[in-house]
Order: structure tokens, then sequence, then C-alpha cells
């Protein structure tokens, strides 16, 4: 299966502690209905860490159960105990999701074989799709395009969500990216430069606001329309540095619930509440959006 287009790593609202499977739910039709390509609970924008093992399956039930098979679920994970990965993966295929969305081995770095052997077991282990996440800065290790390539010969790995860091190996991916393998940026600043320089589309955090001129670059740029595209572009890129100004979600969460969207902006500790200037900052910038 290649991914494209827009797809939501969507949040996890939190009320009193608990997941707030109304606010959840609400948000998933609103994506749905803005046009997105595809949905990802359960990543790093959902707070992965902090959800227990009863949220997950609650909360992939939920989304399920909400989408109901209109566009394809990614569910998050990853980890760095292999067959930890393994076990929750088996958990995950029971409710009927397309595929997960993995995270190289965190603190413990490992080396090129390492994650080639990681992700290999966890490609012998399940039938689901596979998009591999690549985004050293928070992991401590980088994927080379050749593991990722190599890791790109098994049929159920499809793709990879790059946020290496590093633009000429990005540009290098996309230039030399096999047939079928898809190719998500996650660095939402580099949403148009990816696009232009053939890649699928994004998996893009900051798609929860304005989404529908996230989804009208995708379907511009797919039509060659690059000027289109780059006109509703300039109108995003400005405020997009301001969601990651402070810790992911906690800037997005408190405009979702200031926007009505969510009842809550809570995060989970270790994560906290924007600062008062940030939230000056954002009520300033956002002002009007939706």
């Amino acid at each position: 299966m290649t991914l494209g287009g827009i797809w939501l790593p969507i949040v996890t609202p939190f009320l009193n502690g608990e997941v707030d499977y109304d606010s959840y739910g609400k948000l998933i039709q609103h994506y749905l209905d803005q046009g997105i390509s595809g949905l990802i609970p359960m990543g790093t924008t959902g707070e992965s860490p902090v959800i227990t093992d009863d949220e997950y399956e609650g909360i992939l039930d939920a989304t399920v159960a909400a989408v109901a098979g209109r566009v394809p679920v990614y569910a998050g994970l990853g980890g760095n105990h292999t067959d930890s990965v393994l076990k929750k993966a088996k958990v995950a295929e029971k409710y009927g999701i397309d595929g997960i969305l993995s995270v190289c081995p965190y603190y413990s770095r490992p080396g090129q074989e390492g994650l080639t052997r990681h992700f290999m077991a966890v490609s012998e282990a399940t039938d689901l799709n596979i998009v591999i996440y690549n985004i050293p800065y928070r992991t401590g290790v980088n994927m080379t395009n050749e593991t990722l390539f190599r890791l790109g010969e098994q049929e159920n790995v499809v793709g990879v969500k790059d946020a290496c860091g590093d633009i000429r190996q990005s540009l290098d991916l996309l230039n030399e990216k096999p047939e079928g393998f898809s190719v998500m940026t996650g660095e939402d600043l580099l949403l148009f430069t990816t696009l232009a320089h053939g890649g699928d589309g994004g998996i893009l955090a900051s798609a929860h606001l304005q989404t529908d001129r996230f989804v009208a670059i995708h379907r511009l740029m797919t039509v060659n329309d690059h000027q289109g595209a780059l006109e509703i572009w300039k109108t995003l890129q400005p405020w997009i540095p301001l969601l990651f100004a402070e810790p992911n979600p906690a800037p997005l969460k408190y405009l979702l619930a200031r926007m009505g969207r969510i009842a809550s902006a809570e995060v989970r500790l270790p994560l906290t509440e924007i600062s008062t200037l940030l939230q000056r900052r954002l009520n300033e910038t956002l002002a009007g959006i939706h």
C-alpha cells in the first residue's frame, strides 16, 4: 500500500486525568470531514509514552469504530525493547488497523545492524504494514538511507516518516526512493519542499489547524500547480514554528481547547501546560484560525 496525502498524528484528549473519548470521537469526525488521507493515533503527538496498555487498546477500538473504514489507520507502535514491540503488534492486530508507525529504538542508540535486525523482527512478526519513523533528535540514532532501503525490500515495510533533520539526506532519500515506497515528511516546515521533490505527503501535527489548506496544497501539487500550492503554503508557514516553541502537543492542545474542539488542554507529566507568554503569542498570531 502506497501512502500519500496529509496524514494526521492525532492528539489524545484528556479530561480530569482520563482519556476523553467524547472529544476524541468528535475530533476524528472533524478531520475526516476536512479530507485527511489517513489517521495515526498514539504517535508522539498522541502522547504515546504516557498511554497505559488498557488505554492503548481502548483508543485503538475507538479510532477504528469512528473511522469506519473511511481512511487507513496506522497506530503508533514502537520502543527500544524489540520483544515488547512484537507483543504489542500482536495486540494491535486484533483491532483491524491497517498498519503501524514504528519509531527507531530510542535511548539505547543501536547501530545500523541493530536497527535492521529490530525492524526485520517486527516485519516478520506481523502482517501489518509498517512505516518507519526516523527522528534522530528524539531517538539519538539516525537510520541511513541505505538501511532504510534495505528494510524497504520487506513486503510490509511500506514507507518512512522522515524527520532525519538533514536536508541533504532527505533530498537523497527522495531522489533514490524505490518504486512503491512512500516518503512522508514528519518535518512540518518541509511539506512543500518534500512534495516539490517527489515526496508522497506528510504526517503533520500542524495539520490539526487549517487542515483544508494542507489538503489543498497536496492536491494542487499532484496536478503540478506548484504556484497555487505555494501561495497557500505562504499562509501556513509563518505560524507553524509556534506550535513547537514548547513541547508538542501542549501548544496544539491549548489551541484546540480554545477553539472548543476538545474539552481540555490537559497533557500528562512530564509535559506541562504552555507558558503565559506562548499563550499570548498563539492568541495574537492565530486569531481567527480554524
